[in-house]
């Protein structure tokens, strides 16, 4: 017993010097450690200098002095001031870049064709119209079977009048043909011709030697039958329309294009149409004229295009398709559409430098299409730019507190 109370003793005595002595070597540590730590501070700000204070939160907020963030509750961050020129860049090791799934394209040069798909609907061609009227008085005696509607070929017969003005006139014809003087016969021929008599039945008259009082109206040319304005047994007065046809060789398509395409479009312009009553086929055509007015509703400006029909399948009233192939025939740069991020005031794309070095470049971009965006200003043919996972990038930068510039900026030129 007495050898258990002399080790308890002896371990106690140990546990109270180390507590002693613990409290006696504490001050001295402390007190060299803050000795030690403005040496180190001081070494730190003369390699290192902070060019500004920032919110991590709202890293496009500086300040020129430490403290608390104004935005959020806590304490302002330093940026420090580099002494390598990749003080503007993000750095991502390849690895890192690879896990990722970073993607880069190159900015390239060419003729950008930018085709614009808006719809139409098919209507009659208003330039190839055939108003056919009466030239002189006479009787309504056949009409042949024809409604208003009908597609018709040329030549077509569409009713035979009777003329008794052309009765006394043919039968003086004649008399004087059988007389053998040619002046009076030739102005007896004239005369035929004022009333109106067609070339071809004066011939027949002048062959035949019978008088041919009947006149038959036809087409002159093929297409659809708009107006029909004969009945048996009516009087027809001279000048008057008796029936109207509309050709269908070639068709206008009326195309809606939005006022903001509107300085795209030009006379001449190549178009290609698709029928959803067709498929498969396409017909090329050309923009004949653009209207002078605008639809107030849907804000679209009204564009013709004209299209061959010769096989007449194209009918009035189809809808289409359409693509107007817009190209400017100069060299443009232009990159993915998918490498631009629009932040509402300007758009940036984040440049490929070295291998790991993303910097933010502020860019104009023109007109889109198919994927692929025009640059106006701001990058150069051959530079690389990210077109997958730039918005980590940006969002990186955004946090270093880099804002983006422009290469006619870095190289001098206004920004």
């Amino acid at each position: 017993m007495s050898l258990k109370w002399s080790g308890a003793l002896l371990a106690g005595v140990a546990m109270a010097v180390g507590v002693v002595g613990g409290y006696w070597l504490a001050p001295q540590r402390i007190s060299n450690v803050q000795a030690a730590a403005p040496e180190q501070h001081l070494n730190t700000a003369n390699d290192r200098k902070a060019l500004y204070w920032y919110d991590p939160m709202y890293p496009q907020q500086k300040f020129d002095k430490p403290g608390k963030s104004p935005f959020m509750d806590m304490q302002l961050v330093p940026q420090y001031a580099s002494g390598s020129s990749d003080q503007a860049t993000v750095s991502i090791d390849p690895g890192v870049a690879q896990n990722l799934g970073l993607r880069s394209a190159a900015v390239a040069r060419g003729v950008f064709d930018s085709p614009l798909d808006v719809t139409g609907i098919l209507a009659f061609n208003e330039r190839d119209v055939a108003v056919i009227q009466a030239r002189t008085p006479g009787f309504v005696e056949r009409v042949y079977a024809h409604a208003p509607g009908d597609l018709l070929k040329a030549n077509a017969a569409l009713a035979d009048i009777l003329v008794p003005e052309w009765a006394a006139a043919q039968t003086e014809f004649l008399a004087l043909k059988n007389n053998g003087d040619r002046d009076l016969l030739a102005a007896a021929r004239q005369r035929l011709r004022l009333t109106g008599m067609p070339p071809a039945l004066i011939a027949q008259v002048e062959r035949s030697g019978k008088v041919q009082p009947y006149l038959t109206l036809t087409s002159p040319i093929g297409g659809v039958l708009q107006e029909l304005n004969l009945r048996i047994g009516m009087t027809v007065a001279a000048g008057e329309t008796l029936a109207r046809v509309n050709g269908l060789s070639r068709v206008w398509l009326a195309v809606a294009v939005p006022e903001s395409e509107a300085g795209t479009i030009a006379a001449g312009q190549s178009v290609e149409a698709q029928f959803p009553a067709f498929p498969g086929t396409r017909v090329i055509g050309r923009v004949s004229t653009i209207l002078p007015d605008t639809n107030a509703d849907s804000r679209t400006l009204r564009v013709r295009v004209e299209l061959p029909n010769p096989d007449g399948l194209l009918k009035p009233g189809l809808t289409a398709q359409v693509r107007l192939i817009r190209s400017t025939g100069q060299s443009v740069l232009w990159v993915p559409s998918e490498a631009i991020i629009r932040t509402g005031r300007r758009a940036l794309v984040m440049l490929a430098e070295d291998v790991g070095r993303y910097r933010p470049v502020e860019v104009q971009p023109g007109q889109e299409s198919d994927g692929k965006t025009v640059i106006l200003k701001g990058l150069e043919e051959g530079q690389k730019v990210i077109t997958s996972g730039q918005f980590l990038l940006d969002s990186e930068a955004s946090l270093k507190g880099i804002v983006a510039g422009s290469e006619d900026a870095k190289s001098g030129g206004q920004p």
